[in-house]
């Protein structure tokens, strides 16, 4: 069983104490797998090992998980110099695979990472928030939109958190996060 918004293993409920107490931005998660191996070592080697040919895998196991019931798909943007550093993308290969996949559009300039940050790997879970805190915006009107945010992990959520923030501003009545996989504490 896990918690119907931040997809965190529970005991019992619907909902961790911890969404109870502060909750988040995003509206539920879904993920297709917890981030271990043998998922582990495949989203490195498509991330940082740039081997695209996963993406269609990933994505396809993604899809499984899912219920369409979203307007408009945003991968998780990068910054521009990371974007240089890596030469693409991990959350839009996903994305435009499931956009394929559900037959929905993929809002890919939708919204921007303006803030070049440390990557939140490097960072102790106490400190992602504060690191992405300002990072995004968001450029398009999305009054009304049920968005769902691809992204390949989730660990802390802050960072789906803060994009989820932006899209709700822009208007977005409900933001999901789909991942490949959920980092467990």
């Amino acid at each position: 069983m896990r918690c119907g918004v931040c997809a965190l293993p529970l005991t019992s409920g619907n909902t961790c104490g911890n969404c109870l107490d502060r909750a988040p931005a995003y509206d539920s998660v879904t993920a297709a797998y917890s981030y271990a191996f043998p998922v582990d070592a495949l989203i490195r080697a498509f991330k940082y090992g740039g081997d695209l040919s996963l993406a269609r895998l990933l994505a396809a196991h993604l899809v499984r998980e899912v219920t369409a019931n979203i307007d408009a798909i945003v991968p998780m943007p990068l910054a521009a110099a990371r974007l240089r550093e890596r030469g693409f993308n991990q959350a839009y290969e996903l994305a435009r695979r499931v956009g394929r996949a559900l037959a929905l559009p993929v809002l890919v300039s939708a919204c921007r990472k303006v803030t070049e940050t440390p990557p939140q790997a490097a960072l102790p879970w106490t400190e992602r928030a504060r690191n992405v805190r300002g990072a995004f915006v968001c450029d398009v009107e999305l009054t009304g939109k049920r968005v769902a945010i691809i992204d390949d992990v989730m660990t802390t959520g802050a960072t789906v958190n803060e994009l989820a923030r932006n899209i709700k501003r822009a208007g977005a009545s409900h933001v999901q996060s789909w991942v490949i996989a959920r980092t467990l504490r």
